[in-house]
């Protein structure tokens, strides 16, 4: 199957203004992509490209005053596949990982591990490991947080959702991510474009997603405590610790967002 996916912001600057994005599919999916999701500004602006610490690709311009549109469209295929499920992946060891992965067992800026560590262990240290805790991890987040674009918080970390018992998906994303590596399993933040593909369809506005994957059996595997099923047509664009490792935009200035708009559909073949 093939995706037509794409994105709009529209900034209002009150003077010319740095701007850092990672808007771009992630390299892992490259081979997929039919059309490139090039970026696009109105008015035209320089733009130059470079590889943060994680890998992901990002770009940078300087706004001018006034309106400043940043567009993309694109077409990616994709297996038409659910997420998969491994239910035999089984934890590793602390000493017996990877270098790569022990980064994300760390606490970060909204992963507060020492927090949550003693609660997490009450919580999940018992029932079988691996993908069956993972999972028993993602089915507490799914239950214990109500999902509402209202309780969208850009400061809230995981302590806070756990207590407010509320938020957006990347709060489910955080508090999911926090209790894993409390139990010593590697996980790493997620974002990027996920649509109502073979789900009943949503009236809410199209917006980027967040999910998580975990290191379990020699491999990292996906998760999404939000919405707790396999799903269709998840394409990523970028990794990080954390929410704050993978920021779709950073502006060094005043500014104000005007409009915002996602798009994930999938093409319709005769």
């Amino acid at each position: 199957m093939q995706i037509k996916l794409g994105y709009e912001l529209v900034y209002e600057l009150p003077q010319p203004t740095p701007m850092i994005l990672a808007l771009n599919i992630h390299y892992s999916r490259a081979s997929s992509i039919v059309i490139p999701d090039h970026m696009r500004t109105e008015p035209v602006v320089p733009i130059s490209s470079f590889r943060d610490g994680f890998g992901n690709w990002c770009n940078r311009l300087v706004a001018p005053q006034g309106k400043l549109r940043i567009s993309a469209d694109a077409i990616v295929n994709d297996s038409g596949l659910l997420d998969p499920i491994v239910p035999d992946a089984q934890e590793h060891p602390v000493q017996e990982l990877p270098e790569e992965a022990l980064v994300f067992l760390q606490g970060s800026r909204y992963c507060e591990t020492d927090r949550l560590s003693e609660l997490a262990w009450k919580m999940f240290s018992g029932g079988a490991p691996g993908w069956a805790r993972v999972q028993r991890i993602c089915d507490f987040v799914h239950e214990h947080i109500q999902f509402g674009y209202q309780y969208a918080d850009s400061t809230k970390t995981a302590w806070d959702v756990f207590h407010q018992r509320r938020g957006v998906c990347r709060d489910f994303t955080h508090l999911a991510v926090t209790f894993c590596r409390c139990m010593n399993i590697p996980a790493r933040y997620c974002t990027g474009y996920l649509g109502d593909i073979a789900v009943p369809p949503n009236d809410a506005p199209m917006d980027f997603a967040a999910w998580f994957e975990v290191y379990l059996g020699g491999r990292w595997h996906t998760f999404d405590p939000r919405n707790n099923t396999p799903r269709i047509g998840r394409v990523l664009m970028a990794r990080g610790r954390d929410a704050a490792d993978v920021p779709l935009t950073i502006t060094f200035g005043p500014n104000k967002l005007e409009s915002f708009r996602v798009w994930t559909d999938e093409i319709a073949t005769s």
